[in-house]
């Protein structure tokens, strides 16, 4: 399966498929010299994905797992690897991992010689329907998560579903959200196919799973082909910060935990809460919000956290992307795929949708 994404700066293509890593060596084009930015646990991969750069000069620059790579000081160290390896504008860096090493990695081929080459080569299912495609690289800081980075778009995005053997269950779920979030903003195709095949749905070689990816990267493709560089939406104009239902809260939750608590997790109770905040305050469907708390914990995953957070959370929700000034702004849901901004919401009403999901109220 290969889906185009029309990019305004330079189309590229997600290769979706088992034996999908066999794109590679086509990829590379002209570059000499190739950085592997890859975390620890994943060297033995990495040589396999460097036996399909012949002819060019490889260097693995190995980082720490999860989150832990996404920090300035790993970033300074990638940058000391691309200097020392010599990387030209003409080379290329490749991001083999998690979606956090294809942040980290997207972010260091965006700063290294203001620019160079990049291809994606996500190794779970969140790395795959979310962080590879978009162009978002970037870094968390203590104060929150991606608040620096860069639009960069990848040269190419490998999806080879045959590095998914052998994910933990729940890392498969933690993907899993960002797939229910593409169905509720866009293509109900992918709600209606988890609900007919939960099983399958979970099993990262069946063909419901495969096609699950396909809808979620087509959905996500099709946003940033429209909107790369996430203008600023208004009512249900609403272009690219529609992919960031459920991420308020949710980023929140992830700097709450120190960024240990899974991303899909976190992004999980995020939907649920904004699920019920669209149904206070947009006229969302009770059904529909309903929908979301069942459609996640089929999957394994929360739908509430620590009710005593909410002042914390609230403060942290403050330093959202998408805040402008003093005011918050949300991604809701007037209806299934009819995404709306929502701007200087009650704040009763959004501590008590908080209290609501969290089974306070």
């Amino acid at each position: 399966m290969i889906i185009p994404v029309d990019s305004q700066l330079a189309p590229y293509e997600v290769h979706i498929a088992p034996g999908a890593l066999s794109r590679l060596e086509e990829a590379l084009g002209e570059a000499t010299r190739v950085a592997i930015i890859v975390p620890g646990p994943l060297t033995a991969l990495a040589d396999r994905v460097r036996e399909r750069c012949p002819g060019r000069q490889v260097t693995l620059v190995t980082v720490a797992e999860a989150e832990n790579a996404k920090t300035p000081a790993v970033l300074a160290d990638c940058w000391d690897a691309l200097a020392a390896a010599g990387l030209t504008r003409s080379d290329l860096v490749i991001g083999l991992g998690g979606g956090t090493t294809t942040d980290l990695a997207g972010f260091v081929a965006a700063s290294w010689l203001r620019g160079v080459g990049f291809i994606s080569i996500p190794t779970t299912v969140l790395g795959m329907v979310d962080a590879a495609v978009g162009g978002k690289t970037g870094i968390n800081l203590v104060a929150g998560k991606n608040l620096v980075g860069a639009f960069h778009e990848p040269r190419t995005v490998i999806c080879d579903l045959e590095l998914l053997g052998g994910l933990p269950r729940l890392e498969i779920a933690s993907g899993l959200a960002e797939v229910v979030k593409c169905g509720f903003i866009s293509d109900p195709g992918i709600l209606e196919l988890i609900d007919s095949d939960l099983a399958g749905s979970q099993d990262t070689t069946s063909e419901t799973f495969a096609e699950l990816v396909g809808r979620a990267v087509a959905v996500k493709a099709a946003v940033v082909a429209a909107d790369l560089t996430e203008r600023t939406s208004e009512g249900e104009s609403v272009g690219r910060e529609a992919l960031n239902y459920g991420h308020t809260l949710g980023h929140a939750i992830e700097a709450h935990e120190g960024f240990r608590l899974r991303h899909g997790q976190a992004i999980s109770i995020g939907m649920a809460w904004i699920a019920e905040v669209s149904r206070r305050l947009l006229g969302l469907d009770a059904g529909i919000a309903a929908d979301h708390s069942r459609l996640l914990r089929s999957l394994g995953l929360p739908v509430a956290y620590d009710p005593a957070a909410w002042s914390a959370l609230r403060q942290l929700m403050s330093l959202d992307k998408k805040t402008r000034g003093l005011t918050l702004r949300l991604v809701g849901l007037a209806a299934q795929g009819r995404p709306v901004m929502l701007e200087g919401a009650a704040e009763d009403e959004l501590a008590g949708a908080y209290a609501a999901v969290s089974g306070q109220a």
